[in-house]
């Protein structure tokens, strides 16, 4: 058995023009085809980490679908995160391992970490990201550049005690960020979660919203209000703002298919609601959210396709053999297989 050591990796983040990416972007240790966040650049792109470090490292919960008691799994946005204790890793580990900088709408170049010592140097040069076709919108605001110093500073000091948890230091530092730049897309956005996870939901729609209006192509404030209005049931409003969202970046998430198809099923619009419900399904590699399938089932046995809605049951308790909902589908299942066993039954007598 090869011995658990530390490994330490640095290096720096650029854009395809040479400039620094304009938000924070996260690192990940891709192990085949699975991926767990490292570590984070700071202002300048640059990045340090030990690996393993971060092995717990969360969304932050302003941003899970549960707030608003609808569905499963994150959809973005902050880079708050819990620090895990750091694990010994042995070189054998790193076989199969790339790592590369993540940022929706942006292809990253990897770097293999295949053949790895522990003394290696560690730095890995530079990780280069470049953009994808059919992209408008990103999690990043024009608008921060053209922000005063004051209003910057105090963004920066509202993130971080949002980060913290310390909700009313970063309610007044990011109220003035906005305050003194109205335009601040950015502070808005962050000033609506620091509301959401103090269940100011009114607040925090009314910032959101600001967030779009300073900037459309912002797509950050998008994924919270569409979870909104599904949590309310505006199934209008909710495929609206999902859509809207996945044509500004078809990239940013699964889980904007995931509304999407949620509300289009809701609205009989069932042709869209599965077309939605399997791309969100193709994204969601690591199956986080595994109410997807749940979804897709849904929709292919209103469409009397009862063999895809039993793939689909199927799928859904593989990936979440202990949820809530397991006992109910299981019933649900045998009862399709019964029905299908028999319609197989009556198609063979003929």
């Amino acid at each position: 058995m090869q011995q658990q050591r530390m490994f330490f990796f640095s290096g720096k983040v650029s854009l395809d023009d040479g400039t620094p990416p304009p938000e924070s972007v996260v690192i990940e240790r891709v192990c085949n085809g699975i991926a767990r966040p490292e570590g984070y650049t700071d202002s300048k792109g640059r990045f340090s980490f030990q690996l393993g470090q971060n092995s717990a490292m969360m969304a932050d919960a302003s941003v899970n679908m549960n707030d608003s008691g609808f569905g499963s799994g994150g959809m973005g946005g902050s880079r708050g995160g819990m620090m895990g204790r750091p694990q010994g890793i042995n070189e054998r580990d790193l076989m199969g391992c790339e790592l590369r900088a993540a940022l929706p709408g942006f292809r990253s170049d990897q770097v293999s970490l295949a053949g790895r010592r522990s003394l290696d140097n560690p730095d890995v040069g530079t990780i280069v990201l470049h953009r994808m076709a059919k992209v408008e919108g990103f999690t990043f605001s024009g608008t921060t550049a053209f922000a005063p110093k004051d209003a910057k500073k105090a963004f920066e000091k509202g993130r971080e005690a949002n980060k913290k948890k310390k909700f009313p230091d970063a309610e007044k530092e990011l109220t003035k960020a906005v305050t003194e730049y109205p335009k601040f897309a950015a502070a808005w956005y962050e000033l609506g979660m620091v509301y959401h996870q103090q269940s100011k939901i009114e607040d925090a729609r009314k910032a959101y919203a600001e967030a779009m209006k300073a900037d459309e192509k912002f797509v950050s404030p998008y994924g919270p209000m569409a979870r909104l209005a599904a949590g309310e049931k505006k199934w209008e409003e909710a495929a609206d703002l999902s859509s809207k969202l996945i044509k500004l970046n078809p990239y940013y998430s699964p889980d904007a298919y995931f509304i999407s198809s949620v509300a289009n099923l809701n609205l009989n619009r069932l042709d869209q609601a599965e077309e939605h419900a399997r791309e969100a399904a193709n994204m969601d590699k690591q199956h986080r959210n595994p109410r997807i399938n749940q979804v897709l089932a849904v929709i292919l046995a209103q469409k009397q396709d009862y063999a895809g809605a039993a793939a689909s049951m199927r799928d859904f308790l593989k990936f979440a053999p202990d949820s809530p909902e397991a006992p109910k589908m299981k019933e649900e299942l045998a009862e399709l297989e019964k029905r299908m066993g028999g319609q197989q039954g009556a198609a063979q007598a003929q």
